[in-house]
């Protein structure tokens, strides 16, 4: 904890620039989406805005930022709102890939990086539901 009672995590959304950063980060990484054959397709394809806006929100009211998202959307619920797709590890490991990518782009703190993804890796390996093709 802090001197104000803000724990790292509840500060890290305005560290690390608040909405622009994170708004950068998901675009990012929805740009490679685009060109995957194997995510592409888990996606909606008419609401691709929807995604972006949908997981800037949630990240954003994870790190710190406002609670729009459970505001919209309720709890988030991840395990089961992607039990519909097959998510392997080959699916785990595209996803990523582009994050990984869309992460290198923001050029954080060397700190904020490493607490981002390690946040990330976690959640993409807990995202797995089959180790079917």
């Amino acid at each position: 904890m802090s001197q104000n009672g803000e724990s790292v995590q509840g500060n890290f959304w305005e560290q690390v620039g608040g909405r622009p950063t994170f708004e950068k980060l998901v675009r990012r990484f929805y740009a490679g989406i685009e060109s995957d054959p194997v995510l592409l397709p888990m996606y909606p394809e008419a609401d691709l805005e929807g995604a972006i806006q949908r997981l800037t929100g949630f990240l954003e009211q994870y790190w710190g930022g406002p609670g729009t998202y459970s505001e919209e959307r309720g709890h988030p619920r991840l395990r089961q709102r992607h039990m519909p797709f097959k998510v392997n590890p080959d699916a785990r490991d595209r996803w990523l890939l582009h994050m990984r990518a869309a992460v290198d782009s923001l050029e954080l703190s060397p700190l904020h990086d490493a607490t981002l993804w390690a946040y990330l890796e976690r959640a993409a390996h807990a995202m797995v539901n089959t180790f079917e093709e």
